[in-house]
């Protein structure tokens, strides 16, 4: 779960941007910001591989830039604690950053409301866009099917298992689950053998936002009959969905039954970091689903440095719900570097990006935040291959995997999803009246007129 080491109120985020918007990209009329560049990113925790590679981008861009000023704005916090940061400062063309830190699942957004520039005739000028993979590319694309953004590193999600605590409870390993029922069955086997261990980890609440989806919920619903959010021949979201009662009922299962973290630990946005620097070294947890770049927190240098993590741990695919296929499911997404659609020198801010993302720094990037390649080139790289254990594994599920629907009005939606599940693990709701007020709220977001009943 991608975050830092604490949350900052929406007070805190406000009075950073006034305390920042003297130094506005957009450029106000008594500032020098012709020479001067904002890049406004998240840094996560002291050991922040982005911050690294701004920071190696910003002195080599000033090396071959004489008289230029790259100004960097790091964002400490969460990923909405970010979120919430780079919308304020884009409200204004004087706080507006000239190149920002751009989630995929936000980008047709916030090219709906003007605030990334269009990179179609930049890009054709770089001869190093040839070696970004072409699936990639299409997450920085939008709905008029120009590029807005250029990928950092994509990902996927698989469920993480402590080998240890497994064979500690009578489980053998290389453990594979392929259906829900063994996910159920391996944590009941665990609490059984270790009464106060939390044996199997799945966000839930709105307290750790967008992982409680792409960590939970989601390789929940994908993996069922009824699919996902979206319908891509209608072109409609779907409501009546079993697989979405389904997937709330598995979570009331797995927190009712004290499988899981408790409820109160769940809201707490910086659950993760107990979850993967706690529970799972200390053995006092069987398994969690996260993400691919889980080692780079774990590895020499990580926010949550743990140096026997590769011979603990192991990897799994996360089974669809009755073992159908394609037998595993998975979810990706990934970040991206854009250019403020009002920089006073797009040229210059273009220049800026490309700096960060050549082969050389985003190498670097790639290994230290175990991210999966997007450039072809680093993907071939022995450095790359060599510098995480998992590569392959975590890799190998992209062929399973599935991505957000990136539409304009998917963050309302996400928080929708996000309220049914923490309703559910609260027992403010059952997984149908949960469901039933979800769909009303997808109506009521998009349009009755754009969902379709199963």
């Amino acid at each position: 779960m991608r975050g830092a080491t604490r949350t900052l109120p929406a007070a805190a985020v406000a009075a950073l941007l006034v305390l920042s918007g003297c130094a506005g990209g957009g450029g106000g009329e008594d500032e020098a910001t012709d020479n001067t560049l904002r890049i406004i990113y998240q840094k996560a925790g002291d050991a922040s591989p982005l911050d690294d590679l701004m920071q190696a981008a910003k002195e080599q861009f000033e090396t071959a830039n004489e008289g230029v000023t790259v100004e960097l704005e790091p964002v400490e916090g969460t990923d909405e604690d970010y979120n919430t940061r780079l919308a304020l400062s884009q409200r204004s063309p004087d706080t507006a950053p000239d190149v920002f830190y751009e989630d995929t699942f936000r980008l047709r957004s916030d090219v709906d409301a003007g605030y990334l520039l269009n990179l179609d005739e930049h890009l054709a000028g770089w001869d190093e866009w040839d070696s970004f993979n072409e699936a990639a590319k299409e997450a920085g694309k939008a709905d008029d099917g120009s590029t807005y953004a250029v990928p950092l590193g994509t990902d996927t999600r698989v469920i993480w298992y402590n080998k240890q605590v497994l064979q500690d409870a009578g489980i053998e390993v290389p453990w594979q689950p392929e259906t829900w029922d063994d996910l159920l069955e391996m944590a009941r086997t665990v609490k059984e053998a270790q009464p106060e261990s939390r044996p199997f980890s799945m966000y839930a609440g709105t307290g750790t936002g967008e992982g409680t989806v792409m960590q939970s919920f989601y390789e929940l619903l994908y993996g069922t009959e009824s699919g996902g959010l979206y319908d891509e021949e209608s072109a409609k979201w779907i409501a009546g969905s079993q697989g979405f009662v389904d997937s709330l009922a598995f979570l009331k299962t797995l927190y009712d039954e004290e499988l899981a973290v408790t409820p109160a630990e769940a809201l707490d946005a910086n659950v993760w970091q107990v979850v993967l620097g706690t529970m799972l070294p200390e053995n006092q947890m069987a398994a969690t689903v996260e993400g691919s770049y889980a080692p780079s927190f774990w590895q020499e240098g990580g926010m949550l440095e743990w140096p026997e993590y590769a011979e603990v741990m192991g990897v799994a695919p996360f089974p669809t719900q009755e073992g159908q296929e394609p037998g595993a499911v998975s979810m990706s997404g990934g970040w991206t570097l854009a250019v403020g659609a009002g920089a006073d020198d797009p040229e210059l801010a273009f220049e800026f990006l490309t700096t960060a993302m050549n082969q050389e720094n985003l190498q670097k990037y790639t290994i230290d935040n175990s991210q999966i390649a997007v450039r072809t080139d680093i993907a071939e790289a022995p450095e790359y291959l060599e510098a995480n254990p998992f590569v392959e594994e975590v890799s190998a599920v992209l062929d399973v995997t599935n991505y957000r629907p990136a539409t304009s009005n998917y963050a309302e939606i996400s928080t929708a999803i996000q309220e049914a599940t923490e309703a559910v693990i609260t027992g403010g709701a059952t997984p149908e009246e949960a469901a039933a007020t979800y769909d009303e709220t997808l109506k009521s977001i998009v349009g009755e007129e754009n969902v379709v009943e199963e």
